[in-house]
């Protein structure tokens, strides 16, 4: 059964998960082999729960203690540190998301050739490292039907908080890893397992999202690079396609995350083109 602790030293050393402000320490939490993340609001932490994810502690305002029994009981015998909001938000640094914060084991990232075996559609993110842009990007990606995500090294960590709060926890959900280093070597272990690659980026020589080639391949990658340069010239070479999404008005591009969303849509085996 959970146990609730008043917050009274905001020092404790238990509470530095919630204190620590460099995410990468999390990745070598002591007593941890993979380290541990922060899920932020009930309905992420749950998300988090379902797909198999361990709980170390919770961190959650006392008002909110009487409405999320049931939360508590799916986390087991763990803490649940408690305070009023303006002690939290003094505690942490900024206010909670519905007011609960908890801290989880990492899992060991899978292999690519693991994540992606049996993925038909797959976003790939080329040296990414904006933290809103990779959540909304797994968001897009789980809700029209792409299978995988797959990093490059250079990518920022999808469970790092930002991430995990703006992809509503289906970071959680989709199956992800990270590829080889180097290109065109990870698009070259791509077409190694089948997939047909498409870069999206800003060249005359593209095809529409629209094309029969793309929407009828059996294996598809979407690979989408930085919001600054896009994709490497050395990726859009080695691609398959270079591909980009028609636009009116004299707009030349989107967000990175708005484009993903319109590209899947249409590229999705799921939904209807």
């Amino acid at each position: 059964m959970y146990e609730i602790i008043e917050i009274n030293d905001l020092s404790a050393e238990e509470l530095r998960p919630y204190t620590d402000t460099s995410e990468k320490s999390l990745l070598h939490w002591k007593g941890t082999p993979d380290g541990i993340f922060i899920a932020e609001s009930p309905k992420v932490i749950k998300t988090a729960l379902e797909s198999g994810y361990t709980p170390i502690s919770l961190l959650m305002e006392r008002k909110y203690i009487s409405k999320q029994t049931e939360l508590l009981q799916s986390c087991g015998d763990i803490p649940v540190f408690t305070a009023d909001q303006q002690l939290l938000t003094e505690l942490t640094g900024y206010k909670l998301t519905q007011g609960a914060l908890c801290a989880m084991r990492r899992r060991p990232v899978p292999a690519a050739e693991e994540a992606l075996r049996h993925a038909e559609r797959i976003a790939v993110l080329e040296d990414i490292t904006n933290q809103t842009n990779i959540g909304a990007i797994f968001r897009s990606a789980a809700a029209l039907g792409f299978d995988a995500v797959a990093l490059t090294p250079s990518c920022s960590d999808p469970l790092f908080r930002r991430s995990v709060r703006v992809s509503m926890g289906t970071v959680f959900q989709l199956p992800w890893t990270y590829l080889p280093s180097g290109s065109p070597d990870y698009v070259d272990y791509l077409r190694e397992l089948g997939f047909v690659t498409a870069a999206m980026a800003l060249r005359k020589d593209t095809v529409s999202i629209r094309n029969p080639r793309l929407t009828s391949a059996h294996k598809l990658a979407v690979i989408l690079g930085t919001e600054g340069d896009g994709l490497k010239d050395s990726t859009i070479d080695a691609c398959d396609h270079t591909i980009k999404i028609p636009m009116a008005h004299g707009v030349d591009s989107l967000n990175v995350a708005a484009a993903s969303a319109v590209a899947f849509w249409q590229l999705t085996k799921y939904c209807e083109n």
